[in-house]
């Protein structure tokens, strides 16, 4: 076993699978967020609007993964390629959970923007996924895949020409906009409800 996988596997490896998740589940929410505000300003039924949540959660998720891998130096077409093999299982698992807790959530699928019932359901759904991909993320990073495939290109050099204006926004940021995003959806749908 080489190094860099002892590394997975032991102490660092949780920490590391953890941080994998969540970087994941920022794009998912993020796009999730995204294709229910759009399906629904665009007046599409349930199924649709799921289609393209799922979509954006994907697009998104996928989107955060290779700004990082640009600006180390990598082309769009190898950066892609680390991605779709670092985020789609666990982008998968994070969607299927997230929309099976939602549909299991009497009224969440149906409760609208502006429904408490929707900024209540849609934490615990991410929760929920978040959980169910950790092992996944574990799993693979122990194995050197997922992302310990994108991990090697964190130590690049500082990037230079246009690489230096590719947005890598950090997990923690991402995390505090989600959170703040969602807690103002559940204020706007709280106050509607009582006034």
């Amino acid at each position: 076993m080489s190094a860099s996988r002892t590394t997975h596997t032991h102490g660092g490896g949780r920490a590391m699978a953890a941080s994998a998740t969540l970087h994941c589940l920022t794009g998912c929410a993020i796009g999730e967020v995204t294709g229910l505000l759009v399906g629904t300003a665009l007046g599409l039924g349930t199924g649709p609007t799921v289609l393209l949540a799922v979509a954006l959660a994907f697009l998104f998720g996928y989107t955060l993964s290779t700004l990082p891998l640009l600006r180390a130096g990598l082309g769009l077409g190898a950066a892609l390629s680390v991605v779709l093999a670092a985020d789609t299982l666990s982008i998968a698992v994070m969607e299927v959970v997230d929309n099976l807790v939602m549909a299991l959530v009497p009224g969440a699928m149906d409760a609208g923007l502006v429904n408490v019932v929707f900024w209540v359901s849609m934490p615990l759904a991410l929760a929920v996924a978040f959980a169910a991909a950790y092992p996944v993320n574990a799993w693979l990073l122990a194995r050197g895949r997922g992302h310990a495939l994108t991990h090697r290109f964190h130590d690049a050099p500082a990037p230079t020409g246009w690489r230096r204006l590719v947005p890598a926004p950090a997990t923690g940021t991402l995390v505090a906009v989600v959170v703040a995003f969602m807690l103002g959806g559940l204020v706007v749908s709280a106050a509607a409800s009582l006034g």
